[in-house]
């Protein structure tokens, strides 16, 4: 019953589509109709917003900081299930039909709350990998890919297998901007 519970709530709380909420709240428009029409906080910069947009960002890292850090208190053996559970929220969030964001804010939040030296590795790639390719899409993946690479070379497998895991997910949420990127069509992101 555990398991359960701790799923379905992560679950919810990974699926509140923030940069939805704030862009219909603050802007009277639907996200899902500008840019790539994605709910995340990258989406929700090309609003011209910068506010929503890094609102967006804190939202959706703290949505799965906070059902995390929970069950990695008080049910440490359930801790990947709320990981999952909740970046699977965010992806397919029930409210949206199921069509929800690529997942990287939340993968970070994640990422903060399971152990704060995995939360500095993606975040010191992603910048890296962004300062010099000017591509969030690509950023995300190098920085969702150094996670389970460090920890295979730590040889921290049952670790590292997950994080594989959430790497191919993230591969897969970012299939069309990696069509582009291959194309050279993809668009550079303005974060300041």
């Amino acid at each position: 019953m555990d398991i359960f519970l701790i799923g379905i709530i992560s679950y919810l709380m990974g699926s509140v589509p923030f940069g939805f909420i704030l862009t219909k709240i603050f802007l009277k428009k639907d996200i899902r109709e500008i840019g790539s029409g994605n709910i995340g906080a990258t989406n929700a910069l090309r609003t011209g917003n910068k506010a929503i947009g890094y609102s967006t960002l804190v939202l959706d890292i703290f949505k799965a900081v906070a059902p995390v850090i929970y069950v990695k208190v008080f049910y440490q053996d359930f801790l990947y299930i709320a990981s999952l559970c909740a970046f699977l929220g965010h992806v397919f969030p029930i409210w949206l039909k199921f069509k929800g964001g690529k997942g990287v804010a939340t993968y970070v939040g994640i990422l903060f709350a399971i152990n704060i030296y995995f939360g500095i590795i993606f975040t010191i790639s992603w910048f890296i990998t962004f300062f010099i390719s000017k591509y969030s899409s690509l950023s995300s993946l190098v920085g969702a890919a150094s996670i389970p690479i460090y920890l295979l070379l730590l040889t921290q497998f049952d670790q590292g297998i997950f994080f594989t895991i959430m790497f191919v997910l993230i591969f897969f949420t970012h299939r069309e901007n990696i069509k582009r990127l291959k194309n050279k069509e993809e668009t550079k992101t303005k974060i300041y």
